[in-house]
């Protein structure tokens, strides 16, 4: 199937929610400790836990890649956890000269077989064109980012008014020849997104910096849900996996993404109602 198709049938089911395996053994629960393998056992229950109600599942690769061989076999085994009508997004952020670029793609959608990836545009089109070429595949290209950083480079002015990051948005829109591009745009970048949703066209969103990073939910739902059949996932990482530190972490997080579904449609309900 498809990534892009993934994704819409999710949204159709009123899931909006990617939820992050951003996973630590340095904030797991202590008693998986004793497990054989403690990060892919907790990895296990947080999906197992979220499953019926998650959008997309969004590896981060610093997590495993720090572990060297034993964090890679991690990532792979926990890939193994998610099944196949769900989206999953190897977040490696790549991006370097094309022949660079296209074993990094080779990597994530040969051998690892991830739907999607994140990646970096700012070494041009070539760095991006081999992660475009698998059409079936779904490209998170970054744009604005949700860390306080993004303002060095990415809110860069040009003398025609517009911003690096718009740039990025519409050199992104040229790239999207295979219907395959998305983007990444962070919630701490609210009135961002508002001046530019329309900019985005068609192109699917993944939304970081909800929670720990100060994005609000019911604001970023709101605002994509006033353009029609807009799809986009809302990542939380930090939010969902760590709600709790003890052996109801695995309810906690399933409660939690409950939570978040709801809100999501209570707040288009009322938009229906408006």
């Amino acid at each position: 199937m498809k990534a892009l198709n993934k994704l819409t049938n999710k949204n159709n089911e009123g899931k909006f929610v990617c939820v992050g395996l951003d996973t630590d053994i340095e904030k797991i629960p202590r008693h998986l400790l004793h497990e054989e393998n403690p990060v892919v056992e907790f990895n296990k229950q947080i999906i197992e836990s979220t499953i019926d109600h998650a959008a997309a599942y969004k590896i981060n690769f610093a997590f495993y890649e720090k572990d060297g061989e034993v964090g890679l076999k991690n990532l792979a085994k926990t890939l193994e956890l998610i099944p196949s009508d769900i989206l999953t997004i190897a977040d490696a952020k790549r991006g370097d000269i094309g022949n660079t670029s296209q074993m990094y793609a080779k990597e994530v959608f040969d051998y690892y077989k991830f739907d999607s990836i994140t990646i970096n545009p700012y070494m041009g089109e070539d760095s991006a064109a081999p992660f475009i070429s698998y059409k079936e595949k779904l490209i998170f290209i970054l744009a604005l980012t949700s860390n306080k950083g993004a303002s060095d480079f990415e809110k860069l002015k040009f003398e025609d008014g517009t911003y690096l990051f718009q740039k990025v948005i519409d050199k992104s829109l040229e790239w999207n020849v295979n219907n395959n591009c998305g983007l990444v745009f962070g919630a701490t970048q609210l009135d961002e997104l508002k001046e530019n949703i329309l900019r985005t066209s068609n192109m699917p969103l993944l939304i970081p910096g909800v929670g720990a990073q100060g994005g609000r939910f019911e604001d970023i739902v709101a605002l994509i849900n006033t353009i029609p059949n807009k799809n986009y996932i809302i990542n939380i990482s930090r939010g969902i996996i760590y709600k709790s530190s003890e052996k109801d972490f695995a309810t906690k997080a399933r409660e939690e993404i409950i939570n978040y579904n709801n809100i999501s449609e209570i707040v288009l309900n009322n938009k229906k109602n408006m």
